[in-house]
């Protein structure tokens, strides 16, 4: 049967139209269901932050009985944590979680023991070195540092003591990572390892110097932070998921247990070596 060119022009014309209207119905239940996702990410967030609210509103106004300062520029402040808040939970479950597991599988698959401990390695420092929280706490005690008398009080003293400090617990979440990973891989009682660690910084804390033990003791805390937790944990329960005969409940967390510990040994260590 014969076509002409301008009918064969319209059928093709159809054919793409019904195919953007496709793409573009899909593209609309997409975008319907993501934002479905974030209002509902949105009121757990809200619920969430509702109790520091109400202890911060009732010692103000009952106990302080004073009332907010600039309650306008209060709300606008709480509006932004509420959608910050949501976002970056929203961020971690598309984006973080997902890859985290998959770089798990990944290697798990590929069989290679090197390459999965030094991505171990690489992403506990990587992740370390960016957290806000270590930046933060690390600004501050090269301040104290300075005005103690324990280092030259210049910018360029401070900011290499800080930088070095950052460094430290960064090599030392990367040790740890490994260790959990390659316990992962063993099945290694994750009590025993905990035990041993914690004995360690006992023992630190005895010789240490007495400035560097509080930061030492801060630096195990926000580590584990907004960047670390989510891949370190991914990384876990992927890897736990992975390997045949392991539990990911029993297996696949402890990761971030480690990540908080040895910092504070390795913190006491930089402090007696500076």
């Amino acid at each position: 049967m014969y076509v002409s060119p301008r009918c064969s022009v319209s059928i093709l014309l159809t054919t793409v139209s019904t195919n953007q209207i496709s793409e573009f119905g899909r593209f609309l239940a997409h975008v319907n269901r993501e934002f479905r996702n974030f209002l509902i990410a949105l009121k757990h967030s809200a619920r969430d932050l509702a109790p520091i609210v109400l202890v911060i509103a009732f010692f103000q106004i009952v106990i302080l009985q004073q009332p907010f300062p600039d309650i306008a520029e209060l709300i606008t402040g709480m509006i932004l944590v509420v959608l910050g808040l949501t976002l970056f939970i929203r961020g971690l479950e598309m984006a973080l979680f997902p890859i985290g597991e998959s770089l798990a599988y990944e290697f798990a698959r590929k069989g290679s023991l090197f390459w999965l401990l030094f991505f171990a390695f690489a992403l506990g420092c990587g992740t370390t070195i960016a957290e806000p929280a270590l930046i933060a706490v690390a600004n501050e005690a090269a301040i104290v540092a300075a005005e103690g008398g324990m280092i030259i009080d210049t910018p360029d003293s401070r900011e290499s003591y800080a930088l070095g400090l950052r460094i430290t617990v960064a090599i030392s979440v990367g040790l740890a990572i490994l260790v959990g990973v390659l316990r992962i891989l063993k099945g290694w009682p994750i009590q025993y390892l905990i035990i041993g660690g914690y004995i360690g910084v006992v023992l630190l804390t005895m010789i240490a110097p007495r400035e560097i033990i509080g930061i030492a003791y801060d630096s195990g805390g926000v580590t584990t932070s907004t960047v670390t937790v989510p891949l370190v944990t991914a990384l876990g329960i992927g890897l736990a998921s992975s390997i045949k005969g392991r539990n990911p409940m029993v297996d696949g967390f402890g990761l971030i247990a480690f990540a908080s510990l040895t910092p504070m040994m390795f913190v006491m260590i930089y402090g007696m070596l500076i």
